[in-house]
């Protein structure tokens, strides 16, 4: 039985994931370290194969090539030396006919993140056998200072000493550090720094948000310790009051999920519990735009920018409510709960990120319909579905509440129709059902949407565009009283990604900046990245099938 037992294990190993991008051009100079740039991530053929990126220069022309291998086999005529490493240290081989460095290693996407390492002179090796040899007086010294550090501090706590603290002391709070190894994270300072116990350096600036369980605030993270240019990078943290420990919790697993990461959903860097503040603070990227309804209500946009908004907006909210990654993995289902405009940022790009989730929830199988039912009637009265509205959701399907994400959808891109240039009169902001007061209550929204079945007005004046046809058009099937017959996310998605381009559809519009290609970019990088992903997981065609995303 062992040897059986042992037999499947080995049928079970997970294969790798690697960047894949071939031979591209880099800007890295091949000292120091860098990322590849790489947007590709592959599953490897071989249960074998390891992480490889190959850096050369011959001339001006310096290119990466990042792959999976198996070390077994020479790659290039050479045989990879450091695969077993988790990070990727490039070394220089000599005699490849250009300058030639190589590196490999065992960890999943590990060959993205790439550390220049010169030969090693004869002083440098002989420093080397004696570091090695001071190791184990050097744990033993490590040992001894932390068991201080820890008396130390229980000391403190114990003593009631009346030391002075300064709102942002570190000494007895601790972080908890989500694990991002190969993460995208626009923090080199986050992703790098190792902080177990001590807090990250961050000064608030400035209160850029609100809500009803947080406040937001623009906040600069010293990048000290990375040895970055900069002295500072700015990041947003949104920090919780210590009576709303369930909220932030609730938002840092959901965050935890490294599935979850897409350029539409808002960057997380970490959470914290500021234990002295009494505070529990989230950690994520900055965007100086604000949320989608500051910038609709100070910006008049045009079909382009409608184009781009909507389509990254459904993007990011069928990322959340698919149960697979692009390359086919399994993932837990997300619904978000409370879409509304304000819980929208918007990037430098014009593109779409989700934020806030307070309130969302995990389809996970293991959920019963007890514990579905407990999760109540939550969101903003505004957008709420009308199942929403009445309490009428059923809890037998878990695709209902996906349903309401797509109803609180359609609204927002009525929000962002209504503001392009592209309708003809453009009048001022203002939110779906205007025309109610400016925070109504669940029995005001059910006299508008359940008893009159009420939507915001679509003026025939807007279909006049053929672009806008097509949008009103789903935003008309989006929100449909039977939960039912609205479409999917993800169906929303292929609408705008098959759409014409504008150009095409508006001649020229007013955008000031204009997508030179037939087909959207985004559009082109999702087809690439599933063909790339399908073909490098080298599966049969029937189980292939189970990896491509719903059709509309």
């Amino acid at each position: 039985y062992a040897g059986q037992w042992a037999s499947s294990m080995s049928m079970l190993k997970l294969r790798r994931l690697c960047k894949f991008c071939d031979v591209e051009s880099t800007s890295c100079t091949g000292t120091g370290s860098c990322m590849t740039d790489c947007g590709i991530t592959s599953i490897c053929p071989h249960p074998d194969d390891v992480c490889v990126s190959i850096w050369r220069k011959k001339v001006d022309n310096v290119t990466i090539d990042t792959i999976c291998h198996n070390p077994a086999l020479k790659l290039h005529g050479l045989m990879l030396e450091d695969y077993n490493n988790s990070k990727c240290e490039m070394r220089e081989r000599n005699g490849m006919g250009s300058q030639f460095f190589i590196c490999s290693c065992s960890e999943d996407e590990c060959n993205n993140h790439l550390f220049f390492t010169p030969c090693k002179s004869l002083y440098s090796q002989v420093v080397s056998v004696i570091l090695v040899s001071l190791v184990p007086l050097l744990v033993l010294a490590m040992l001894v200072i932390t068991s201080f550090y820890w008396y130390r501090i229980y000391h403190q706590r114990h003593t009631g000493g009346k030391r002075k603290k300064t709102p942002l002391d570190f000494s007895d709070a601790r972080a908890i550090m989500m694990d991002d190894d190969g993460s995208d994270s626009s923090s080199t300072h986050a992703n790098n720094l190792n902080h177990n116990t001590e807090l990250l350096p961050i000064e608030l600036d400035a209160q850029v948000g609100k809500g009803r369980f947080a406040e937001v605030y623009k906040a600069k993270l010293k990048q000290g310790a990375t040895g970055a240019g900069e002295p500072f990078e700015t990041v947003a943290v949104k920090i919780f009051a210590d009576e709303e420990y369930a909220s932030w919790k609730n938002e840092k697993d959901i965050f935890s999920d490294a599935d979850l990461r897409h350029e539409n959903v808002l960057h997380f860097l970490t959470a914290e519990e500021r234990k002295v503040e009494k505070q529990y603070w989230l950690i994520t990227a900055y965007h100086p735009q604000g949320n989608l309804q500051e910038y609709l209500t100070r910006h008049v946009i045009s079909w382009d920018d409608l184009w781009v908004l909507g389509g990254s907006l459904a993007r990011g909210v069928a990322h959340l409510h698919s149960d697979h990654t692009l390359c086919g993995r399994y993932k837990v289902p997300i619904v978000h709960r409370d879409i509304k405009s304000s819980n929208i940022l918007v990037k430098g790009d014009l593109t779409c990120v989700l934020c806030d989730f307070g309130l969302g929830l995990r389809l996970d199988n293991s959920l019963s319909v007890d514990e579905l039912a407990n999760s109540g009637q939550v969101g903003t009265a505004r957008y709420m579905a009308p199942e929403v509205l009445e309490s009428r959701i059923n809890l037998e399907n878990i695709e209902s509440f996906k349903q309401t994400d797509v109803y609180s959808m359609a609204l927002v891109l009525w929000e962002i129709t209504s503001r392009c240039n592209a309708i003809g009169e453009v009048k001022d902001y203002e939110p779906p059902f205007g025309k109610v007061r400016e925070h109504p209550c669940v029995e005001s929204m059910k006299d508008s949407v359940l008893r009159d079945r009420g939507r915001p007005e679509i003026p025939s004046s807007w279909i006049n565009h053929p672009g806008i046809q097509v949008v009103c058009g789903t935003i008309d099937e989006c929100w449909d009283h039977d939960p039912e017959a609205r479409l999917t996310a993800q169906c929303v998605a292929e609408r705008f990604n098959d759409m014409e381009h504008p150009d095409k559809l508006s001649g020229r519009s007013n955008s000031e900046e204009k997508i030179p290609q037939d087909i959207s970019v985004t559009e082109f990088e999702e087809i690439e990245k599933k063909e790339v992903c399908l073909r490098n997981y080298n599966a049969p065609a029937g189980e292939a099938e189970n990896y491509k995303q719903p059709s509309s």
